[in-house]
C-alpha cells in the first residue's frame, strides 16, 4: 500500500519511523436513512450548481443531514465555511491514536473552525467516519510550530488535561476565538504542549477511573464551548 501523497502546500518532511500498516480511508458510509434518486427523473432536476447529478441520479446515503442531500462535497464545505465557529481543535499525534479519527469527527459536528493534528502526518482516519472531508484539516510537524501559527494568529491555546493546577470547566474560562488543545489517549499532553498553552482545563469526574476517554473529553469540550457562544 502506498502513502498518501504530501500536501503540496506544505514544505516536505523527513521521514517518519515506519508505522503499522493503516488500512485506506473507508469510503463515505452507507446508511439505512439515505434517499433514493430525484423523484421525476433529470427533467425535475433542480437548476441550481450546488446538485451533484450522480447523487440525483442515484440516491444519497451520506451520512450528512437532510438540508446537504444530492449537494456536492465541494458545495458542502462552501457553505460550511459561511458559519464555522471561533473555535480551533488541536490534537497532539505522536503514537498514532485511533481517538484522534473520533475528535475529528466530533470537531466537524460542532462545527469548528480547523483541525490540527501535531507531530505525524499520518492519523487514523477510521474514527473520522469520512466526516475529514468536511473539515479543514492542517499539520504542524512539532509542537513549536503549532504556537508559531497561533500566536500569529493571535488565538490562544486552552490545554485540555487533569494536571494539577488546572481548573475545572464550568468555571473555567474559554474565550471565543481559541484553539482547544488535546493530547493522547494514556500520557495525554506532552509538557511542550502544556507549557505553550494560556491556561489548562480539566472535566471533573467522580468515579474511580483517573482519565476519561480522549475523544468523550473533547467532544464535552466542544460542546461546552458551543453552550456559551453558538
Amino acid at each position: 500500500m502506498t502513502s498518501p501523497a504530501p500536501d503540496p502546500a506544505e514544505p516536505a518532511t523527513t521521514a517518519e519511523p515506519a508505522t503499522p500498516a493503516e488500512p485506506a480511508a473507508p469510503a463515505e458510509p452507507t446508511l439505512p436513512v439515505g434517499v433514493g434518486p430525484w423523484p421525476g427523473g433529470p427533467e425535475a432536476w433542480p437548476d441550481d450548481p450546488r446538485y451533484d447529478p450522480e447523487l440525483l441520479a442515484n440516491g444519497d446515503a451520506r451520512n450528512v443531514v437532510d438540508s446537504y442531500r444530492y449537494w456536492t462535497m465541494d458545495a458542502i464545505v462552501a457553505d460550511l465555511d459561511t458559519r464555522r465557529h471561533a473555535f480551533h481543535v488541536a490534537i497532539e499525534n505522536w503514537q498514532h491514536d485511533m481517538n484522534i479519527g473520533s475528535i475529528v469527527r466530533s470537531a466537524n459536528a460542532f462545527l469548528a473552525t480547523e483541525v490540527h493534528i501535531i507531530g505525524k502526518r499520518r492519523w487514523n482516519r477510521r474514527g473520522a467516519m469520512v466526516t475529514d472531508r468536511y473539515q479543514h484539516v492542517r499539520h504542524h510537524e512539532t509542537v513549536e510550530d503549532f504556537v508559531r501559527w497561533a500566536d500569529a494568529a493571535s488565538l490562544p491555546v486552552i490545554a485540555i488535561d487533569n494536571v494539577e493546577g488546572s481548573k475545572p470547566l464550568p468555571a473555567a474560562d474559554l474565550p471565543e476565538r481559541c484553539v482547544l488543545l488535546f493530547g493522547q489517549e494514556g500520557p495525554g499532553l506532552s509538557p511542550e504542549a502544556l507549557a505553550a498553552a494560556s491556561a489548562t482545563v480539566q472535566i471533573e469526574q467522580y468515579g474511580s477511573t483517573r482519565s476519561m476517554n480522549a475523544s468523550a473529553a473533547a467532544a464535552v469540550v466542544m460542546y461546552e464551548w458551543c453552550r456559551r457562544w453558538a
